[in-house]
């Protein structure tokens, strides 16, 4: 049973940067894809990255691209997502989350059959 546990949210002004980090418990064997998602009030969650923890190839949507990087320290069994030049509009609760895949199923955008989710961290970011 895969537990994910969340850390490093918090408030940053616009143009400011916040690391998050993902714990993963419980993973055994390979083929794990770590995703990160965000879901801002009143609107649909949005995956945001994601990141195949076999050979650490990387996908990130469009919205972040640029600002955003995924990464992971294996030694740690931790995923991050370092948030550069955030944006008011990045406010949302972020979740890590993960699923056994082929890497195919862990990039190109394919945000669905994830089985594992963590709790959530909260980003707020002020204008």
């Amino acid at each position: 049973q895969v537990q994910l546990v969340e850390s490093g949210g918090g408030s940053v002004q616009a143009g400011g940067s916040l690391r998050l980090s993902c714990a993963v418990f419980g993973f055994t064997g390979s083929y794990l894809c770590m995703g990160w998602f965000r879901q801002a009030p009143g609107k649909e969650r949005e995956g945001v990255a994601t990141i195949y923890t076999s050979d650490g190839s990387t996908y990130v949507a469009d919205s972040v691209k640029g600002r955003f990087t995924i990464s992971q320290e294996n030694a740690k069994n931790t995923v991050y997502l370092q948030m550069n030049s955030l944006k008011p509009e990045d406010t949302a609760m972020y979740y890590c989350a993960a699923k056994y895949t082929g890497r195919s199923m862990c990039s190109g955008g394919y945000w669905g059959g994830y089985n594992y989710w963590g709790q959530g961290t909260q980003v707020t970011v002020s204008s």
